[in-house]
């Protein structure tokens, strides 16, 4: 199973990092890929994961969620 995660405020190489960080200790998470040009994080999930966890993350990493969508 894999989610689309729409971010908000990503800017640079670093917010990419923190955001790729935040998202890989969420219990669950395979594999993260984050598109600082599409403003998205794509993440591979291992069991469904609840989408509030995601929101959490980022926003505790600083970014803003936008929208989650199933891939």
């Amino acid at each position: 199973m894999k989610k689309k995660i729409l971010i908000e405020g990503m800017s640079c190489g670093n917010c990419v990092k923190h955001t790729e960080e935040a998202l890989k200790e969420i219990c669950g998470v395979k594999s993260v890929k984050v598109d600082l040009e599409g403003k998205n994080a794509v993440v591979d999930l291992a069991h469904p994961v609840d989408d509030a966890k995601f929101k959490a993350a980022i926003d505790e990493a600083g970014y803003e969620v936008v929208g989650i969508e199933e891939l």
